[in-house]
């Protein structure tokens, strides 16, 4: 069985290399792709040219947060590239360089390779009553069309005016600031029924070829899909989970084998795990933990490592 780890990078070399030597060398049979986004830091694969199977895959236009172009299309890159080059694998797993495993990859292996399972990907529906996010968060993002507006002083102005009570009470204006800053407004009609709903979840998955396969099959057949979620915001919290929960014939664990804590999220991003966390991350529940900093506690990762390669 061949395990093929999409890492998608932005920062810190050092924990980015650190990251695919650990993959290397406790799956020495893997396929690592990587996307890094330039725009924020240089990434020189040198000290890498060693391990074998490692590809840097060229990012097609400027990176920006919460935007299609940041996650979505470099994940449909990443799923074209395995299919045009006759990659032979058989699972696709996505992590982030700030992610890590937090136990050894040959337990991972093996669980997939015994599972009948085709992937495992947390979703729910974005407008069911209780789910992890607050309520109308899904109809904001996912049922309205944006534009991203330009300028420095745009943020300031928008904030303001978002709080005016006749803004508020008047128009059906949506303001995504968070990542933006961003107008929308609802939309006359979507692409959701209750015969195809619209899923969120996060945009983390353990993913099997055949899901893959229909991920690529599907965008190629359905462009107005594509073209709805480039107009969202955060699609990479909703756009692979729709297009697969929605097909009734592939067998999901909602299960991401994912520790991340979002209790304390900043404009999205988890809190940074340290050593404190070791022995909730590594209680067997899951396969990787998210995210890490080595310039904040590398004992962690040290801990980690001792556990993966003993």
């Amino acid at each position: 069985m061949k395990i093929c780890y999409f890492i998608q990078t932005h920062q810190n070399p050092q924990q980015i290399y650190r990251l695919v030597r650990t993959i290397k060398k406790s799956s020495p049979n893997s396929q690592i792709l990587i996307n890094h986004n330039f725009n924020r830091c240089d990434l020189d694969l040198t000290p890498l040219q060693e391990l074998s199977d490692i590809h840097l895959l060229e990012n097609q236009e400027y990176l920006i947060r919460a935007d299609f172009s940041c996650q979505v299309q470099p994940y449909l890159n990443a799923i074209d590239w395995l299919f045009a080059n006759n990659s032979d694998f058989d699972w696709l797993i996505n992590l982030t360089g700030q992610d890590y495993p937090t136990q050894p990859l040959s337990k991972t292996e093996d669980f997939l390779a015994k599972t009948d399972s085709d992937g495992f990907i947390r979703y729910w529906d974005v407008l069911a009553e209780k789910i992890p996010w607050e309520k109308q968060k899904g109809f904001k993002r996912y049922y309205c069309r944006y534009w991203r507006i330009p300028g420095r002083w745009s943020y300031n102005f928008l904030k303001e005016f978002q709080q005016l009570s006749a803004v508020q009470k008047l128009t059906p204006l949506q303001f995504y600031l968070s990542y933006g800053p961003l107008v929308g407004i609802p939309r006359r009609s979507t692409l959701f029924s209750d015969r195809f709903i619209c899923y969120g979840g996060w945009a983390w998955y353990t993913l099997s070829r055949k899901c893959a396969a229909y991920i690529k099959d599907f965008v190629n057949t359905r462009p107005d899909f594509v073209d709805y979620y480039q107009r969202t915001v955060v699609p990479e919290e909703s756009f692979v989970q729709t297009i697969l929960v929605n097909n009734k014939n592939l067998n999901l664990v909602n299960d991401d084998k994912r520790y991340i804590d979002y209790t304390k999220a900043i404009a999205g991003s988890p809190r940074t795990l340290t050593v404190a966390d070791y022995a909730t991350i590594t209680n067997g529940s899951f396969h990787f933990a998210r995210k890490f900093d080595i310039k904040q506690d590398a004992e962690i990762l040290d801990k980690l490592d001792s556990l993966i390669f003993n």
